[in-house]
């Protein structure tokens, strides 16, 4: 037989004896069943990449927010400088652009006629669609246009 632990008295009887056993035994199966997780390669790399998942999702999430942060300061800072370089044109460009937008509504009517008469009638219910999205969006538009007058004005300036 072998000795009993040390830390452990004898068992005075059989029922002791027993509990002492069931004791053991449910010891045994709480480290035995450690021991199984620490080796399972498998749901221990699920839990990492769970982990990584959860990181990776919080940290998008954060750069997602620091991108829209950024996009409505260039936005405005954009804004601004297409105001500037407004403000900075002469009153003859101003009056040249104009009468080149006045004329271009102009032939813009005239051309508007002629497709209304030619024109299919799907092709234009898809024509009037695309107008009224442009309608929609005016601010988007006149600010692309405004930062492409500043983009062109700061290149011609460097080349002067």
């Amino acid at each position: 037989m072998t000795q009993p632990p040390h830390d452990e008295p004898t068992a005075a009887g059989p029922d002791e004896l027993r509990e002492q056993v069931e004791r053991t035994r449910e010891e045994l199966r709480q480290t035995v069943q450690a021991l199984a997780a620490k080796t399972d390669v498998k749901a221990r790399a699920q839990e990492k990449a769970a982990e990584v998942k959860d990181q990776a999702a919080a940290k998008a999430g954060e750069i997602k927010g620091q991108a829209t942060a950024k996009a409505g300061e260039l936005k405005a800072k954009a804004a601004d400088l297409a105001h500037q370089a407004h403000d900075r044109l002469p009153d003859a460009v101003k009056d040249k652009a104009a009468q080149a937008a006045e004329q271009a509504r102009t032939k813009a009517a005239q051309a508007g006629q002629t497709w209304e008469e030619k024109a299919p009638e799907p092709v234009r219910q898809k024509t009037a669609q695309g107008a009224q999205l442009a309608r929609d969006n005016r601010k988007v538009l006149l600010a692309a246009a405004g930062v492409t007058a500043v983009v062109w004005l700061a290149c011609r300036h460097r080349k002067g």
